[in-house]
């Protein structure tokens, strides 16, 4: 399957450019550096998100046919093993890509165990030397719009992201915000519960009260605390931020935002990504 979407944007570039908007490709792969359990793991992954070296290939390919910057939104990675994290450095060598982490980026074993902060720093050095950017909060101007990435991977914002998308506000550039997973709003929910027949949004920022009938890993999961709330609210309603781009729900999807609008890229081994052609 090949899904191309185009989304045009008019922000007042210093000139016209393009990114290439692509997301959980989900690398699967391991060798003799991994153990028994990860060379296990790899193949089961394989038959859930098939190739995703082909996908990625053909995302380079159609980037570079069409003069975009590669954008990564996270869950490049399946799961942390010695040969996954080669290829995202290959990757990342051989082309100019802009990145914000999934938590995939930080699976020591696909859904093994509780993920926090703690479980997500065994592996984060390891994982952020494959990459040129910091994956967990980044900036990056081209042509006059601010780029900015950050990492919201567990359903959380802390504190010092905020403070850093503060300060890339006051440089008085318009913001196009690049995250792992969707920002939730009312409308997006509801389609999600009621035209999807999903029980799980998997939101950022999704008030308590409309997840009382998750259940309690998820509840506990993506209920916002309190600087994820704050966080979400100045996105919310922050002007400078133009639109927003995420993946994590494995389909395509427009919805508003707040005055703009979000977008969602899907992937998942596929052949998906989003041309954003901005002038």
């Amino acid at each position: 399957m090949e899904d191309l979407r185009i989304t045009k944007l008019s922000l007042g570039a210093e000139k016209p450019f393009r990114l290439l908007h692509i997301s959980d490709t989900h690398l699967c792969l391991a060798d003799e550096r991994d153990n028994e359990r990860k060379n296990k793991l790899a193949e089961a992954r394989k038959n859930v998100f098939g190739d995703g070296e082909d996908a990625l290939a053909w995302s380079i390919e159609k980037a570079k046919e069409l003069d975009a910057l590669l954008v990564h939104t996270g869950d490049l990675l399946d799961f942390v093993s010695a040969a996954n994290i080669d290829a995202a450095k290959k990757f990342t060598d051989e082309n100019d890509c802009f990145f914000a982490a999934g938590n995939h980026e930080f699976s020591q074993y696909v859904g093994e165990a509780w993920e926090d902060k703690a479980y997500r720093d065994q592996s984060l050095d390891r994982v952020q030397a494959a990459f040129k950017n910091d994956i967990r909060f980044c900036s990056r101007v081209e042509n006059g719009i601010n780029l900015v990435a950050i990492d919201n991977s567990y359903y959380r914002f802390e504190q010092e992201q905020l403070d850093a998308l503060k300060a890339e506000v006051k440089r008085g550039l318009p913001i196009l915000l690049f995250m792992h997973n969707p920002m939730h709003t009312d409308e997006f929910y509801n389609y999600r519960r009621k035209v999807q027949g999903v029980q799980i949004a998997y939101f950022a920022g999704t008030p308590a009260e409309m997840m009382s009938d998750y259940d309690d890993h998820r509840f506990r999961q993506q209920c916002p605390d309190e600087i994820t709330a704050e966080a979400a609210d100045y996105i919310a309603n922050e002007p400078m931020i133009r639109a927003i781009f995420a993946g994590h729900l494995h389909f395509s999807h427009e919805t508003p935002y707040f005055g703009r609008m979000q977008y969602v890229t899907g992937g998942a081994g596929d052949r998906v990504a989003r041309l954003i052609e901005i002038d």
